[in-house]
């Protein structure tokens, strides 16, 4: 019998009345830092594109804004997937975590210098650093619990926290600095960037607590037999960021010109014909046997339902920012409500409702009660309809004249959160229990790439949004609520043979 201590990693912690493996705190803190500024510059976005140039903005239309916004958002979500697969084959999760986080870093930094041209190179860091360190960081929270763990999806639950603790905290800072006329927009991006560099430090000198979680890649240069498949694979990477930068350097130019309303239609079509085809290839090609092949078809289903869930909940960052800055009563004693705070409603009620999921979730599979993942889904997706039912009424409020008071947002932000626990934590943790082990940071790149479809969409109808269409509002929610509903009410029709293509796997 060994009379080893054990690790710090395999001490953990309690948390919510769950002892938790203690890697979950380095990646905890790491995920705040980095959502902190993610959400913080996002607060910010559309708000400076379409601010005037004599006030310090880009001066674009609502249409061009939120589309370009769509596109950025898509782009950070579609490189998940070859983010995935560099960590799989040539990094292995934690230094593409670590590499990731510098690169986002010097994308924030970039954004905070007032030029045209370090906007757009800001966003591109932004979006590749992304990449490489999103879907990383939650599959090694996934490795951080043995299979069948009932302690999981509670874990990706107070991850998800997380997540939101940061996403409260940056639009509040970010969005005091940039919104105020003493120091303006670039001042907001650079605090974005310093967020990044406390998630860098902390990570950098907490991650003996991880183990051996996320340390290794597939391939390995030791290794004699993986040395040719590595010079393939590093190629290949090359390749990519040589055709990405060089055609961001000819946009820049103007040598190429491109509509970003239109460019956004067809990236959606290529994206959903892109995810097509690599599961067809997955399916040929992969080496899977049956139960893998019908649980990775599962995460293909589900994640096309994400897809449509991101599609509405991403108005956040554009309709419903828009609404807040424009139609909503922001002026109390004295005192202008900066627009990015409202960003903030819905990070809070995660960080208050989130201990309480995860208990939830635990307490009812302790019974044999808790739901399957397609009906925590198509709950999700029906509640987000219900917070679009609530805009509904008050896009009717302002065609009658006046702005509304913040409680109508409060309550849709309310509403998007309740179902974003019960959607989003839970599709992070079903994605590392049904994705083949050789193919996890894939997998989740897959899970990132169709939150790309929905962001793209979602910047599509908010290019609909706009002062000058006010009587168009109530149509454009009512689509919203019947594109989500219904997909939540199909996901139930689909209930059994979901059942049987995940097994096992609830």
């Amino acid at each position: 019998m060994s009379t080893r201590p054990p690790s710090k990693a395999e001490r953990g912690g309690s948390l919510n009345g769950a002892h938790h493996p203690a890697g979950l705190r380095t990646l905890f803190f790491t995920e705040l830092w980095e959502r902190f500024s993610y959400y913080g510059m996002r607060a910010l976005l559309v708000l400076f594109m379409v601010e005037a140039v004599n006030d310090g903005g880009l001066g674009l239309t609502d249409a061009t804004a939120t589309a370009i916004y769509g596109l950025y958002t898509a782009a950070v979500y579609m490189v998940a997937l070859p983010g995935g697969w560099i960590a799989d084959r040539l990094l292995g999760a934690r230094r593409a975590i670590w590499y990731g986080g510098i690169v986002i870093m010097l994308g924030h930094f970039t954004l905070a210098i007032p030029s045209i041209y370090a906007f757009f190179i800001g966003l591109l860091l932004v979006t590749l650093g992304t990449g490489l360190l999103k879907p990383n960081i939650s599959a090694v929270v996934g490795e951080l619990y043995p299979p069948g763990d009932a302690r999981r999806d509670a874990g990706f639950t107070l991850f998800y926290m997380g997540i939101n603790l940061g996403g409260a905290i940056g639009p509040l800072i970010c969005s005091t600095l940039g919104e105020s006329a003493f120091f303006g927009w670039h001042w907001g991006f650079a605090a974005a960037g310093i967020g990044m560099f406390f998630g860098l430090v902390y990570f950098h000198f907490s991650q003996p607590l991880l183990g051996e979680a996320g340390k290794y890649p597939s391939l390995r240069a030791e290794n004699p037999a993986d040395r040719p498949a590595l010079r393939r694979a590093w190629r290949r990477v090359a390749t990519g960021l040589t055709i990405v930068l060089g055609s961001t350097a000819l946009l820049l130019a103007g040598v190429i010109e491109v509509d970003a309303v239109v460019f956004a239609g067809w990236a959606t079509i290529g994206i959903v014909l892109f995810g097509a085809l690599y599961l067809a290839y997955l399916l040929r090609f992969g080496g899977l046997d049956h139960n893998e092949r019908n649980q990775v078809i599962a995460i293909f289903i589900l994640s096309m339902a994400a897809a449509m869930f991101w599609a509405g909940f991403e108005q956040a960052g554009s309709t419903l920012n828009l609404f807040a800055e424009r139609f909503t009563e922001r002026n109390f004693a004295g005192f202008e409500i900066p627009t990015g705070w409202f960003q903030t409603l819905n990070p809070v009620f995660i960080i208050t409702l989130a201990p309480l999921f995860a208990t939830l979730w635990i307490r009812l599979a302790a019974r044999g009660r808790e739901p399957r993942t397609p009906v925590k889904f198509a709950c999700g997706l029906l509640i987000l309809s219900a917070g679009f039912g609530v805009m509904i009424v008050a896009a009717g409020l302002v065609n009658n004249g006046g702005k509304v008071l913040p409680t109508w947002l409060m309550m849709t932000y309310l509403l998007h959160t309740i179902a974003e626990l019960t959607l989003s934590p839970v599709g992070l943790s079903v994605t590392t229990k049904l994705a083949p082990r050789r193919y996890v940071g894939q997998m989740m790149g897959v899970w990132f790439l169709t939150s790309a479809i929905g962001n793209l969409i979602a910047g599509l109808a908010a290019g609909r949004f706009s002062t000058d269409a006010i009587d168009a509002m109530p149509a454009l929610y009512t689509q919203i609520v019947l594109m989500t509903g219904g997909t939540g009410m199909l996901l139930l029709l689909l209930l059994r043979p979901l059942r049987r293509l995940m097994g096992e796997v609830r």
